[in-house]
């Protein structure tokens, strides 16, 4: 399956664009993200803490246990803070 995944604040300076169309066999979330860091060590980088990054699947907060369905874009951020 075929999904557009987008990269924002330091998750896409870590990895170096903006976003990308990944072709995948992942089944949820978290699956996609074992895919991602499986690439390389920007990608690792940009992953390696999963308790600061934060989902959105077709622009709804979701955990990495979500299944991707037919979705169309995963999106991958830093928590948001106020000010």
């Amino acid at each position: 399956m075929k999904i557009d995944v987008l990269y924002f604040a330091w998750i896409r300076e870590r990895v170096g664009k903006q976003g990308e169309t990944v072709d995948t066999s992942a089944t949820t979330v978290g699956e996609l993200v074992a895919e991602l860091v499986a690439r390389n060590e920007a990608y690792a980088l940009a992953f390696s803490d999963l308790a600061v990054v934060k989902a959105a699947l077709d622009e709804v907060l979701v955990d990495l246990d979500t299944p991707l369905d037919n979705a169309r874009e995963v999106a991958f951020f830093p928590p948001m803070t106020g000010g």
